[in-house]
C-alpha cells in the first residue's frame, strides 16, 4: 500500500457515509486562476438553473496537492464534499477505500461508454463501474511562445532543446527573459517530462515513468536528459521560485518573457487575457515532441452521500459535466478539449482544433502517454519521489549522474 493510500485507510474504518445538506453539491477543486474560475462559473451556473444550491470549494494551488490535503483531512473525519477534482490513480485509491458513490446508473443512461475514448473511461472506473466524471482533455506538452518577443531578439521560435537553449543568450540581449516559469515542484517535473519526452520517445518515457523500468531510470539517455534540464536553468529569472504557473504565463503574454512549457491550461490565460492564437501568441509542442501527447484528464470523484436530495444534486452534477453544453463552454475558457467524443469543432481555436487531431492520432500510433507530472501515470507516492529528485537537481549543484542514480533508488522505494 503506498503513502497516500495509507494515510487514508489509518482513520477510514470508522468514517460513515458522508451526510450533505439536501438539494446542495459542495465542490472541492483548485481552480482559482482566471481563465479556471472562468470555466467553473459555467458549471455552477448550469447547477443553479436545475435548482441545486452549489457549495464553493476551492483551494488554490495548480498542481492540486493542497486540495488533496484538504480533501484527505475531511474525508477521514467524516465529512468529505460531495465532489473533488481528482485524477489517475487517486481514483482508483479512494474507490477501493470505498469512499466513492456508484456513478454507473448516470452513465448508463447517457451512454458514456460510446462518448468516451477508452484510454480516458477505463481510469473513471472501478471495477467496472463509474466512480467519477471527467471534464476534459488537457495536452501538457505545450510550448507557448510570443512572436514579438522572437521578432525583437531576431531569431525562430525553437522546435529541439538544442535550439531552445541556444536562444538564450540573444532572447536576454534584446532585454528578454527567455523562459516564463514558476519555481515550484509540479512545474518541474513539466519541463522535465517534456524533455524526457523529446528526447526520449515515447517507449522510453512509457518505460521509465509508467512501467518504473531500472535500466532505463539509469541509463545513459537519462543522464543526457538531466544535462539538457539543467541547461535550461539558465533561460530562467531569478525571480522564478515560488512563482504561480499563470504568473510564468502572464509574462508570455505582456512580452516579458519569450516562451513558456505548460499545459494547455495556459491558453485559457491568453483567451482571457483576449489574445488570439496564431498572432498575439503561438501554441505548437514541446520541442521534439510534435507527433507525441502527453495527456492530463482533468475529473470529479464523487464522494457517498446519504440524503436522496443531495443524490439527486450530484448525479446531477455529473451529468451536466458529460452534457455537450459544458463541455463546449469549458473547455473554450479553460484552453483544452472537450473529453466527449463527437463534438463539434467549429468554435475551437487553432491550438484545439491542433490538440484535437493529435491527440486522435497518437492514441492510433502508440504516442499518446500519461503525464506523470500530472499524476496520470504512476502513484501519488512515485510521483513525489520522482518530482522530488528532479526539482532538488534542478537547485543544486548536483550532477546528472547522481540524480539518476537518485533518481532510481528513489522510484525504487516507492514501490
Amino acid at each position: 500500500m503506498n503513502k497516500t493510500k495509507a494515510a487514508i485507510a489509518g482513520l477510514a474504518l470508522a468514517v460513515s457515509a458522508v451526510v450533505a445538506q439536501a438539494g446542495e453539491v459542495e465542490v472541492l477543486h483548485y481552480w482559482t486562476s482566471g481563465g479556471e474560475a472562468k470555466s467553473v462559473a459555467v458549471l455552477k451556473e448550469l447547477m443553479t438553473k436545475e435548482g441545486h444550491d452549489w457549495k464553493d470549494f476551492a483551494v488554490a494551488g495548480g498542481a492540486g496537492e493542497a486540495a488533496m490535503t484538504v480533501l484527505k483531512s475531511r474525508a477521514v473525519s467524516g465529512n468529505a464534499p460531495a465532489a473533488a477534482q481528482m485524477k489517475g490513480l487517486d481514483i482508483q485509491e479512494w474507490a477501493d477505500l470505498g469512499f466513492l458513490a456508484d456513478l454507473d446508473g448516470v452513465a448508463k443512461k447517457a451512454g458514456w461508454d460510446d462518448l468516451l475514448p477508452g484510454v480516458v473511461s477505463d481510469i473513471m472506473k472501478y471495477e467496472g463501474k463509474y466512480v467519477a466524471v471527467p471534464v476534459n482533455v488537457h495536452r501538457v506538452n505545450w510550448l507557448w511562445a510570443n512572436p514579438e518577443a522572437f521578432k525583437k531578439a531576431g531569431i525562430a521560435i525553437p522546435t529541439t532543446w538544442a535550439e531552445m537553449i541556444a536562444s538564450g543568450p540573444k532572447l536576454k540581449a534584446a532585454g528578454i527573459i527567455p523562459l516564463a516559469h514558476g519555481g515550484q515542484a509540479w512545474q518541474d517535473a513539466t519541463l522535465f517530462e517534456a524533455i524526457a519526452l523529446g528526447m526520449g520517445g515515447s517507449e522510453f518515457y512509457n518505460a521509465a515513468f509508467v512501467k518504473h523500468d531500472d535500466a532505463t531510470l539509469r541509463s545513459a539517455k537519462m543522464i543526457e536528459i538531466f544535462n539538457t534540464f539543467k541547461a535550461t536553468r539558465d533561460l530562467i529569472d531569478a525571480d522564478s521560485p515560488g512563482r504561480d504557473w499563470n504568473i510564468a504565463t502572464s509574462m508570455v503574454i505582456n512580452g516579458t518573457a519569450a516562451m513558456q512549457v505548460m499545459g494547455d491550461w495556459a491558453k485559457g490565460e491568453f483567451t482571457a487575457a483576449g489574445k488570439v492564437p496564431g498572432t498575439d501568441f503561438v501554441c505548437a509542442p514541446a520541442p521534439q515532441t510534435e507527433h507525441q501527447y502527453t495527456f492530463n484528464i482533468d475529473s470529479f470523484a464523487l464522494f457517498n452521500l446519504k440524503s436522496d436530495d443531495a443524490k439527486d444534486a450530484q448525479n446531477a452534477l455529473a451529468r451536466l459535466i458529460m452534457e455537450p453544453t459544458f463541455q463546449e463552454a469549458f473547455n473554450l475558457n479553460k484552453g483544452s478539449i472537450p473529453v466527449r467524443q463527437g463534438m463539434d469543432e467549429t468554435p475551437f481555436d487553432s491550438c484545439a482544433k491542433l490538440s484535437m487531431k493529435d491527440f486522435s492520432e497518437t492514441a492510433k500510433s502508440g504516442d499518446l502517454v500519461p503525464s506523470f507530472a500530472h499524476g496520470m501515470a504512476t502513484t501519488s507516492s512515485a510521483l513525489g519521489a520522482i518530482s522530488d529528485v528532479v526539482t532538488n537537481f534542478f537547485n543544486s549543484d548536483q550532477t546528472a549522474e547522481e540524480a539518476v542514480e537518485k533518481l532510481a533508488n528513489a522510484v525504487k522505494a516507492s514501490m
